[in-house]
């Protein structure tokens, strides 16, 4: 498990965006399970579901009909960020879900004040009772990722072991450095993390390197496994860790909440 004293001295309500605007690369999964992690030594943690697909809400069980208030009507301003959250069956684990409604939040957003701020605003206000906000952030670079990137600190980046991995995160990055520049300065790469890595594929050794090779110690040590258990567990509405926490996926999301833990006590020194 994560040693205690790397939770001690972290500043409060920190929002994480989980962002990547290639769909498929772990962004929902990393988020879920990063949270449950951090959530089982005692943080208290809010995930913020911006995906339309809703892939967050299902995979810790919030069925559809208990959606009705979500992330659209807090983004709209039709809802409280406390009134759309909803408790997991995981102690000190909270979400607010997607719902159907999101996928038109794109086009409604453009008329409305301070549009990129939307986000940003209510959850500073609203949240600080929670030691980590994670946000899952949709598959694309428009105003809902946008907004994720302006309401938080930091970046935290899955990226897949696959050929086009460093071709897509360029986007990414570049997105990243317009939103510093335009809207939040503070905002900040938090870390990458490889995910999908398959140890009978040279090919997914050989896009780790190129990785750590371009972005250094911003790349996380603990590489996400390719594992059946992982994948299985969104169909039960759980984490993995809650599924089956002896498997490789569970122990690497473990200690991937460490390194996340150690970076976020550097950066608050």
């Amino acid at each position: 498990m994560i040693p205690e004293e790397l939770t001690r001295g972290i500043r409060p309500s920190r929002i994480i965006s989980v962002a990547n605007q290639k769909g498929g690369v772990g962004k929902t999964t990393t988020t879920i399970n990063l949270a449950t992690a951090l959530a089982a030594i005692r943080q208290k943690v809010l995930i913020v579901d911006l995906d339309p697909q809703g892939n967050a809400s299902t995979g810790l069980g919030i069925a559809r009909e208990n959606r009705e208030c979500n992330s659209y009507h807090v983004l709209i301003g039709e809802a409280r960020v406390e009134e759309a959250i909803i408790a997991t069956e995981i102690p000190g684990l909270d979400i607010m879900p997607s719902g159907v409604d999101l996928s038109g939040a794109e086009i409604e957003l453009v008329d409305l004040e301070r549009r990129e701020y939307r986000l940003r605003e209510t959850l500073r206000d609203e949240a600080g009772d929670y030691d980590y906000v994670l946000i899952d952030c949709p598959p694309a670079l428009g105003l809902l990722t946008i907004n994720a990137l302006v309401a938080s600190q930091a970046v935290l980046v899955p990226l897949q072991c696959e050929f086009f991995a460093l071709e897509g995160i360029s986007q990414l990055v570049h997105t990243i450095e317009r939103v510093k520049t335009a809207f939040n300065p503070g905002l900040a790469i938090q870390g990458i993390v490889l995910t999908m890595h398959d140890k009978r594929n040279n090919l997914s050794d050989q896009v780790a390197n190129d990785v750590r090779h371009h972005f250094g110690d911003k790349v996380y040590k603990t590489v996400i496994p390719r594992n059946v258990r992982v994948s299985e567990a969104p169909s039960h509405g759980r984490p993995v860790m809650i599924y089956d926490l002896n498997c490789p996926g569970s122990k690497a999301y473990i200690s991937l909440a460490g390194e996340v833990i150690s970076r976020e006590r550097r950066m608050s020194l």
